[in-house]
């Protein structure tokens, strides 16, 4: 079965590579493997680093790769301002000072490429390439719901008490196909196929403190009138099967983005990178080898040139 193959991340000392830094103060937990050009991967709303576990160890071959638990998530304390989408680009940015980074290719999952697209705007030096998976920023400016919001606020303790209960169970919900269905249904398409220790990493990033905060700031900021001020050439990856962010948003980020090109994954849902983790590596790697010809490099590039 393909969810019981044995994957390369298996086998990576993972506490070998794991590093805290401090940005603005605050202690920020990120994963950083293998060397050669920077390649930053930003997770998403209730993710962690583990979301890009099939991606790292193809890239961490050539690459030097950067993988960040946000603040409020995964191992990473809350931040000391209230989490907004601008506030997220700007650590991002400092992130890259403190880990002697000039500019790297940034890639985004949902509200990790909201995050990735905040950063190429407003720090265009720091995003080379900039690649977005069933990114947040457009149909969510139209789902805000005040009720609800001020109603999870409210309920915030209650709710990290039942995901607490549920991950106590996890071991033995990811064994079973019904289980992973269970846990993963809203963001994969075949939520049975994934490795079950898979399924087990990528549910540490439910119930953590900056849920409420991020959703909130998601539906808070619109983004679409700046999309054609993005420079870096841009790859956007979707799963037509995606129940979270519909796949149209796709194609209107490609119409809006510059230079950016669009793939969609037939049977995939929102997390491409893991439930076709083949074929997207395969992308991705042939994305970043395009050849620095693009009208949006050659403009860049005359700008640093000073021409």
């Amino acid at each position: 079965m393909v969810a019981e193959r044995r994957r390369a991340w298996m086998d990576i000392p993972w506490r070998d590579h794991q590093r805290w830094v401090i940005v603005d103060g605050v202690p920020a937990n990120v994963i950083e493997i293998g060397s050669g050009p920077p390649l930053i991967f930003v997770h998403g709303l209730s993710g962690c680093w583990q979301n890009w576990l099939e991606n790292i160890p193809e890239f961490a071959r050539d690459h030097r790769v950067v993988a960040v638990d946000l603040p409020g998530f995964g191992e990473s304390p809350m931040p000391r301002e209230k989490i907004t989408i601008p506030g997220y680009g700007r650590w991002l940015d400092r992130l890259f000072d403190v880990l002697g980074i000039g500019g790297a290719a940034v890639v985004g999952n949902s509200m990790g490429g909201f995050i990735a697209l905040e950063t190429a705007i407003r720090f265009p030096h720091r995003v080379e390439r900039l690649v977005l998976v069933s990114a947040a920023g457009l149909s969510v400016e139209h789902q805000r719901n005040e009720r609800i919001l001020r109603l999870l606020e409210v309920t915030e303790n209650l709710a990290q008490h039942v995901t607490g209960h549920i991950l106590a169970q996890a071991d033995w919900m990811v064994r079973r196909p019904r289980g992973r269905a269970f846990l993963m249904n809203i963001v994969a398409a075949h939520p049975e196929r994934l490795h079950p220790a898979l399924v087990a990493e990528q549910i540490k990033g439910a119930g953590k403190p900056g849920f409420v905060q991020a959703l909130d700031a998601l539906t808070d900021y619109p983004i679409r009138d700046r999309l054609s001020d993005i420079r870096a050439p841009t790859l956007i990856v979707w799963g037509r099967r995606d129940r979270l962010v519909p796949v149209r948003d796709a194609y209107e980020f490609a119409r809006l983005i510059p230079d950016s090109r669009l793939v969609v994954y037939e049977d995939a849902g929102h997390v491409a990178m893991l439930e076709e983790p083949e074929r997207f590596n395969a992308d991705l790697r042939r994305f970043l080898a395009e050849q620095p010809d693009t009208e949006a490099e050659r403009v860049r590039a005359a700008a640093e040139r000073g021409g």
